[in-house]
């Protein structure tokens, strides 16, 4: 194989893990309860790869010959954030889960923050990121003081007005606060969010950056780019691995410009990894609990998966899959601990091939290398043998 394309379909969980009641996620199922709550959800392309046939899968309809290879996988790193779901992916499982701040960040670490970028901050507790700048907002305009908040997960997010705290300037409070979040607060990322608005009706931009931590060690994407392939990065796959392991860059606005982007990088004569993240799903729709809104970005992307095989090589490679759940159906709105699904397709894979239940996301990733002839030192056990046709 010359090529794999990689799409994270992100918080697109499939049914609690056995685990969720570790993390308050019993009863979570992403897809499973929007279909449910919306009386039935018809995703045909997604269908036709072999979603409804994954086992245990709630809400989606089987296909009688899926022309693509479906099963689901476990999470076995100590997390449910979008770095501990793709650091797994390409290899890495992490024992010990980032730290989280539920309470906010301690007083000694705000304190110095606020020294190094010489301002007072608003916040410092954990919130919804619309919910904050709808509560703070106001006050920040009025003060100019950038607001600090967390939520459930390892993140340290720093929302500012356009306006009033220029991008570039956001950005370097985030890259001081990276500095900062060392040792027993490494946290997973330091995000920027931006916004725009006036008199209390503001609006979040797609200038969103994070700023993660650098994988500790080497992933896929390092392994695929040593055997002197490329790397194309869509969405904020930069972001999550820290630049570590990409070869080329584009951020994007949205899905369907992940999804457009994704399709021109199909189109050009390169060889190795095409690895894409739509973030909608989860940073729209998921934390929002817009059930309707989720289930629409669901149907959207499954308009566009025939475009995508359309321009897809004799010799390439798709595999669909998430990073975690967050379903928009319960009242939490933060991730969920789920089962990812996992669908492949291509002319030289198998069709209707049932992968199972893996045990780790990383399976994916060793799946990939071995695809693409690369001796890769990473966690995970192939299942390339099952579905190529070889």
């Amino acid at each position: 194989m010359n090529r794999v394309i990689l799409i994270v379909m992100d918080s697109v969980g499939i049914g609690e893990l056995p685990d969720a009641k570790d993390f308050n996620d019993e009863g979570s199922d992403t897809i499973g309860n929007i279909s449910k709550q919306l009386g039935g959800l018809d995703l045909p392309n997604l269908q036709k790869l072999g979603l409804g046939n994954i086992d245990g899968i709630k809400g989606i309809e089987k296909c009688e010959s899926p022309i693509g290879c479906y099963g689901k996988s476990l999470e076995k790193s100590s997390g449910k954030d979008t770095t501990t779901g793709h650091w797994e992916i390409a290899g890495i499982i992490l024992d010990k889960p980032f730290p989280t701040y539920p309470n906010g960040f301690p007083k000694d670490l705000i304190n110095e923050f606020e020294r190094r970028i010489g301002t007072k901050i608003l916040g410092n507790y954990a919130s919804s990121g619309t919910k904050i700048i709808e509560e703070l907002g106001d006050l920040h305009v009025k003060t100019g003081y950038p607001i600090v908040y967390t939520s459930a997960d390892s993140v340290f997010q720093i929302a500012a007005h356009e306006e009033i705290i220029p991008l570039e300037r956001l950005y370097e409070m985030c890259s001081i606060a990276r500095e900062l979040l060392k040792g027993e607060h490494s946290v997973g990322r330091v995000i920027a969010r931006p916004f725009v608005g006036n008199n209390g009706e503001y609006k979040r931009t797609s200038n969103r950056k994070d700023f993660s931590l650098k994988p500790p060690k080497k992933t896929m994407l390092n392994f695929i780019i040593e055997s002197g392939m490329e790397v194309c990065a869509v969405g904020k796959i930069e972001d999550i691995y820290s630049g570590y392991g990409i070869s080329r860059a584009d951020h994007t606005k949205n899905n369907m410009d992940g999804i457009l982007k994704t399709i021109e990088y199909i189109k050009r004569p390169c060889k190795g990894l095409i690895f894409t993240n739509l973030v909608d799903f989860d940073m729209i729709y998921g934390h929002r609990n817009d059930v309707t809104g989720y289930a629409n970005a669901l149907k959207e992307f499954d308009s566009m998966v025939p475009k995508i095989m359309e321009v897809m090589r004799e010799d390439d490679i798709l595999i669909i899959t998430a990073d975690h759940g967050c379903d928009p159906t319960t009242p939490s709105t933060d991730h969920s601990r789920e089962y990812i699904p996992i669908l492949c397709y291509g002319n030289q894979l198998k069709s209707n091939v049932n992968i199972g239940i893996r045990k780790t996301y990383a399976d994916i990733g060793k799946t990939i290398t071995e695809l693409l002839g690369v001796d890769a030192n990473i966690e995970g056990e192939s299942f390339a043998k099952e579905i190529y046709r070889g």
